[in-house]
C-alpha cells in the first residue's frame, strides 16, 4: 500500500492567515520536499478557487516541488475537470511529468466546491455532463498525439497535435469520487484507478460502492490489478494520540463550520470529533501505532486498498507541526503499513 499526503493549502484560523501567502506556499513546497526525504509515496495538491485556499493552480506548486524532490509521486487532489479545458490540463501535467522524470499523476473529479463553475463560465446544471465529456476527451488525448473529437461544451478537435507528450506512457489518471454510485461505476467501466474521499462517517459504508466499482470494471473486461482503490481521508499523526487530537481539532472545527454553513451541516462538537476518531470512524488521527491500526481497518472494511493519503492541513496547522507529522508518517507509519501485505 502506498502512503501519502494531500494538501489544500488552506488557512481557516486567524493565526494561519497571519502568515503571508508567499511564505505559506514556500512552506508547502518544503513540506513536499520533506515528505520525499522521509520516504512517502505520493503528495497531492487540491484545487479550490476561494479565499481560504492557495491551491487554485496545483500544477504550479507541484512543478516547484518536482525540482526539489527525487522519488515522491506528484498528483492533483483533485483537478476540477468539469470546469477545465482537458487540453490544457493534459499539457500542464505532461510538462510536470517531464520535469519530474515520470512522477506526475492526476486525480480528476467534478469537484465538491462549486466556485470554479461560475468563475470559468460553466453552468451547475451541466455538472455531470461536463465531467463525462471532458473525461472522455482527456483520455483520448492521453491515447493519441493527434486528436479528432467533437462534443457539446468545447470546440471540436480536427487532428491537432497535443504537446508535449508525457514521460510516462500512459500518464496515470485516477478518478476522484465522493458518494455517487454512478461515479464509482463509471471509473470501473473505464478501468481507471479510483480515489475515494472519505471525510466523515464510517468507512465501511463505502464498501458497496467500492464493490460496484470492481464489478463494473470486471464486466468491462478490466483485470483486477488495473482496478486500484485509493482513499483520501482527514488525518494527522502526533507523538501521542492526545497531542494529535488537540492540535487538529481547532482548525478542523473551524473548517467544518465554514463549509457547513454553505452545505447545511450541523455544527462540529468536540464529542462528535472524538467519535470520528474512534475505531470505526473516518478520521486518521492519533499516535503512529493507532494510525496504523486505523489504516488496517480501512483496508479490511473496503476489501483492500492500494493507496491512502492524509489530508492534514485543512486544519490550518503551523508549518512546524506539519513537518513533525510528515516525519512520523514517513518513518513510523508507512514502514509498518508496508511490512506485510495488509489484505
Amino acid at each position: 500500500m502506498q502512503v501519502g499526503i494531500d494538501s489544500f493549502a488552506a488557512a481557516y484560523l486567524e493565526e494561519a492567515r497571519a502568515v503571508s501567502p508567499s511564505d505559506r506556499i514556500r512552506e508547502l513546497v518544503a513540506e513536499i520536499e520533506h515528505a520525499d526525504q522521509v520516504g512517502l509515496d505520493v503528495f497531492g495538491i487540491g484545487e479550490h478557487h476561494r479565499k481560504e485556499y492557495l491551491d487554485s493552480a496545483p500544477a504550479m506548486i507541484l512543478a516547484a516541488a518536482a525540482a526539489r524532490t527525487r522519488h515522491i509521486r506528484l498528483t492533483s487532489a483533485v483537478t476540477v475537470l468539469s470546469a477545465a479545458d482537458p487540453v490544457r490540463v493534459f499539457q500542464q501535467f505532461a510538462t510536470l511529468d517531464l520535469l519530474s522524470q515520470g512522477r506526475a499523476e492526476m486525480v480528476v473529479g467534478r469537484g465538491s466546491s462549486i466556485e470554479a463553475f461560475p468563475l470559468f463560465g460553466f453552468r451547475l446544471e451541466d455538472y455531470d455532463a461536463l465531467f463525462a465529456e471532458k473525461l472522455e476527451l482527456l483520455l483520448k488525448i492521453r491515447e493519441n498525439e493527434r486528436v479528432h473529437w467533437s462534443g457539446k461544451f468545447r470546440p471540436a478537435l480536427t487532428g491537432q497535435g497535443i504537446y508535449p507528450r508525457p514521460y510516462q506512457d500512459p500518464l496515470p489518471i485516477w478518478v476522484g469520487v465522493g458518494g455517487t454510485p454512478q461515479s464509482f461505476a463509471r471509473a470501473g467501466a473505464l478501468g481507471l484507478p479510483l480515489m475515494v474521499a472519505i471525510i466523515g462517517g464510517e468507512p465501511r459504508r463505502f464498501r458497496p460502492l467500492v464493490d460496484l466499482y470492481r464489478e463494473a470494471g470486471a464486466q468491462a473486461g478490466h483485470s483486477p490489478d488495473r482496478l486500484k482503490v485509493g482513499v483520501h481521508a482527514l488525518g494527522f499523526v502526533g507523538r501521542t494520540t492526545d497531542d494529535a487530537a488537540n492540535a487538529f481539532y481547532p482548525g478542523y472545527a473551524s473548517a467544518i463550520a465554514t463549509v457547513g454553513r454553505e452545505r447545511g451541516w450541523p455544527p462540529m462538537t468536540r464529542a462528535g470529533f472524538d467519535a470520528q476518531r474512534g475505531p470505526e470512524g473516518a478520521l486518521l488521527i492519533g499516535d503512529p501505532k493507532y494510525v496504523v491500526e486505523k489504516i488496517r481497518h480501512y483496508d479490511d472494511v473496503l476489501g483492500g486498498i492500494d493507496r491512502i493519503t492524509f489530508q492534514m492541513n485543512v486544519t490550518s496547522l503551523p508549518h512546524t507541526k506539519l513537518m513533525e507529522a510528515i516525519e512520523l508518517l514517513g518513518t513510523r507509519v508507512a514502514p509498518e503499513v508496508r511490512k506485510v501485505p495488509i489484505t
